[in-house]
């Protein structure tokens, strides 16, 4: 590997194409070299803004690439582990969208695959990298609001569009893999601890969770999350302690949601606020791969702490019952 890290991009999506394409071609230490598409016609909006893209039609083709050192993975959730195992066994390291497997059991043959090959994977949960996340955590672990006894998260979307993968039984979709993995994974590692879900309940529709509601513990806290893919968008983060409530406004995708800030509230009249207004999260996630791969500093949510969040998505699951029929 060169100095700097050349990345695929395995599937042309929407997303990969707005946001971590984008992100990938930004960051510090790395080139986007090529994308893998069945459709060729899919590459054009990728051209448009990296003319000098390489474009395989077809995955396998971008995994024989020699001049690729990391692949993005943005395919349907169920393709997920797959696809992650064979960028490894072909000598990639991998970068792949929540949720990088569909149980405990998958991720734990991705972490010996991982392991088997001698490559960097991990899972694109890109929140720990935003600084908000960064200072939430130092102020909790500081003691900045007494013991956290309460957090709450609650991410929903209006996503009707039924042709939408995310609503998509068959391509592992629903709310709460698309989006509890926020409020679950942001409670995991702000007070670094593990969550015990007690009681869930969800609305399914066709298959897929369209609402979701979970409460149980974490770190001695109560924990209470709440996900739709049917309600007004709404992204809000809380942690109340004995001295203190920690709130976030746009915890989960600021800049296009809100302004990232972290508002300190101790009484009526004493509140705080800190604003990150040119953090760009992605971007950051790029650079902290790409470091990892250089050989600087552990990569901070390897497969292992990505298995934590899969558990607690699994109890959920678990705990609210199979879809009816």
């Amino acid at each position: 590997m060169g100095s700097r890290v050349q990345w695929g991009i395995l599937g042309a999506s929407a997303f990969a194409e707005r946001v971590m394409g984008r992100a990938i071609h930004a960051a510090r230490g790395a080139d986007l070299a090529a994308l893998a598409t069945r459709d060729a016609a899919r590459a054009d909006a990728f051209l448009a803004w990296a003319p000098g893209l390489r474009v395989h039609v077809g995955y396998e083709a971008l995994l024989a690439d020699p001049g690729i050192d990391a692949v993005y993975i943005p395919l349907p959730n169920t393709l997920h582990a797959e696809w992650v195992e064979r960028a490894l066994d072909a000598g990639k390291a991998v970068l792949c969208e929540k949720p990088v497997a569909m149980s405990v059991a998958e991720i734990d043959r991705l972490i010996a695959a991982r392991d088997r090959a001698g490559r960097l994977a991990a899972e694109g949960f890109m929140i720990v990298h935003h600084p908000q996340w960064q200072r939430v955590r130092a102020l909790i672990a500081d003691g900045a609001i007494g013991e956290v006894l309460h957090v709450e998260g609650a991410f929903t979307i209006d996503l009707r569009d039924r042709a939408n993968i995310r609503n998509s039984a068959d391509l592992g979709g629903g709310g709460l893999r698309d989006l509890g993995v926020y409020p679950l994974g942001a409670a995991r590692f702000a007070l670094a601890a593990e969550p015990e879900i007690a009681a869930a309940t969800a609305a399914w529709e066709a298959g897929v969770d369209a609402h979701l509601s979970a409460t149980g513990s974490i770190g001695g806290a109560r924990l209470s999350i709440r996900t739709s893919l049917r309600l007004a968008p709404w992204q809000e983060m809380t942690f109340h302690g004995t001295d203190g409530l920690i709130r976030l406004a746009a915890p989960f995708t600021p800049g296009s949601y809100g302004l990232a800030e972290v508002e300190m509230i101790r009484s009526s009249r004493d509140r705080a606020a800190e604003r990150f207004p040119d953090a760009h999260q992605y971007v950051a996630q790029v650079e902290a791969f790409c470091a990892c791969l250089r050989g600087g500093a552990p990569y901070p949510v390897p497969l292992e702490w990505s298995r934590g969040t899969q558990a607690a998505i699994d109890a959920i699951l678990e705990r609210a019952g199979p879809p009816p029929g």
